[in-house]
């Protein structure tokens, strides 16, 4: 007995639904980090001449996840930036198993490379 097959519009649909969710969650924890920060830090004033590079307690993601917990809102926005990096990652994990349900090795092979790639990048290559 062979696997179902799903066809290639039930896989689009799937990768629009999961781009689009992504994106508009990446953009609701962007919003709810600024809006804690300029709750926060209204009355502080801004130097715009300086230019000071991001904490390091924003630059891990451990840390990133720990300020968020925290209601951070630095930290809140960062984790809102990842996610919007996470989501295309998502689509070739998402796109992976279709081809693995689909039982196409070739594109198993291919897409497994370009998210071992992708991960690595993202991961390690800093």
């Amino acid at each position: 007995m062979t696997a179902p097959r799903s066809s290639g519009r039930e896989v689009e649909q799937a990768i629009g639904r999961l781009l689009r969710a992504g994106v508009l969650l990446s953009a609701a924890v962007v919003l709810l980090g600024a809006v804690i920060l300029l709750a926060r830090e209204a009355g502080s004033p801004t130097d715009y001449a300086t230019f000071r590079p991001e904490q390091p307690e924003h630059r891990s993601i451990g840390a990133i996840l720990r300020g968020a917990f925290g209601w951070d809102g630095r930290a809140i926005v960062q984790l809102g930036l990842i996610v919007l990096i996470a989501t295309p990652v998502a689509r070739v994990a998402l796109t992976l198993v279709a081809f693995m349900i689909q039982r196409d090795r070739l594109y198993v092979l291919i897409t497994g490379s370009v998210l071992a790639l992708l991960c690595y990048s993202l991961l390690v290559g800093r």
